[in-house]
């Protein structure tokens, strides 16, 4: 077994994880996705996920993250995060306007590079969320997830910017909001004792 295949084995050990805790979360009523944020990202995931086949990445790892990601968008939709603010539905109507943008583009970078922004911007109705509720994110699925993409670009079997930039983007928004729940936990803990 070569490395990339090893990579690609262990990062679906870590998505498996990752979202077997977020989902065992969320049906004890602990994790409270936001919707908005998880139907961007499961669409957004399948067509990074078919923007790298067409490339030759073998990107398992980006269709297994989509498929769940449609199950918790599907849950965060009757059991999910209520709070939705304008700001949410001005990222939610940017991000999907912008689907129709990389449907014309006609060329996997432009799209990557399109959902890489676009899938940044969702994250932030769970940011949002998470700057209030810090408690309401299980944050070892966002740390799975960083461990999870920075394996999948070493599993890669061919790189490029197309199959590269998508994997790398999530690397970066995953530390960044792991860093701010673990931060609003620790700040907020005195006000809650």
């Amino acid at each position: 077994m070569d490395i990339k295949t090893t990579f690609a084995i262990i990062a679906i050990i870590l998505t498996l994880i990752g979202y077997t805790e977020y989902c065992r979360s969320m049906l004890a009523g602990i994790t409270k996705p936001h919707m908005f944020t998880w139907i961007i990202w499961a669409s957004l995931t399948a067509i990074a996920f078919f923007a790298q086949i067409s490339d030759s990445a073998g990107a398992w790892i980006t269709g297994l993250s989509a498929t769940i990601s449609f199950f918790i968008a599907g849950y965060a939709y009757f059991y999910g995060e209520k709070d939705i603010t304008r700001s949410d539905w001005l990222v939610f109507i940017s991000a999907l306007s912008a689907i129709p943008i990389w449907m014309v583009t006609n060329n996997a970078l432009y799209s990557v590079i399109i959902i890489s922004i676009i899938d940044a911007l969702a994250f932030y109705p769970t940011f949002r969320k998470s700057w209030m509720k810090p408690n309401e994110e299980a944050i070892i699925a966002y740390i799975m997830a960083f461990f999870k993409f920075t394996l999948a670009l070493f599993a890669l079997e061919n790189v490029s910017a197309t199959t590269a930039l998508y994997p790398f983007s999530l690397v970066v928004m995953n530390a960044a909001f792991i860093i701010l729940v673990v931060w609003r936990r620790k700040v907020l803990k005195p006000i809650m004792d």
